[in-house]
């Protein structure tokens, strides 16, 4: 589903499988249906952009501890139900993935204020497949990752530089 971001003027795809459908996963891998797990994945339901497990912990702070979050966490990323996001800062980000194929997608991060904003499309098939005759890998994979500033960081910095004295 996509929906429109009224603060940078793009569009974000919103991933909301429905709980239940997240739930006969974890009961499809034999895994406890557990308060916090069903809490974790409720709040990555809800956000367009992947959350650190310290934003997920401060979301759920009355539910569960920063260890059970991190627990958990480990728990999805292995039955595959959440990805991390790597945006070059050393924090771990997370998305829900609603199937496997929904794991492929890339992200254009702003470098002012670490906004994520999910880019749709990318390289041809071919490019891929090519690459890996030439060198002779298999079982290849890729992520993208865009960086430069949203219009908001842009604006600030514009109106910085306005607001800044001339230096002789």
């Amino acid at each position: 589903m996509n929906r429109p971001c009224t603060e940078h003027g793009h569009v974000h795809r919103l991933i909301q499988p429905a709980l239940t459908d997240l739930t006969e996963k974890l009961r499809a891998g034999d895994r406890k249906i557990t308060g916090p797990r069903q809490s974790i994945l409720n709040v990555l339901r809800q956000h367009a952009s992947p959350l650190t497990n310290r934003e997920i912990h401060t979301l759920l702070a009355d539910e569960c501890d920063l260890a059970t979050v991190y627990r958990n966490i480990h728990t999805l990323l292995k039955m595959g139900l959440v990805n991390r996001v790597d945006i070059g800062d050393g924090t771990a980000r997370w998305e829900l993935m609603a199937d496997a194929a929904d794991h492929h997608h890339h992200h254009l991060v702003c470098t002012g204020c670490q906004a994520i904003v999910e880019v749709e499309g990318c390289f041809p098939v071919d490019f891929e497949q090519q690459l890996t005759r030439r060198h002779g890998f298999s079982q290849v994979t890729h992520r993208l990752e865009f960086f430069g500033l949203c219009p908001k960081c842009q604006a600030q910095a514009t109106g910085a530089a306005a607001t800044e004295p001339e230096r002789a």
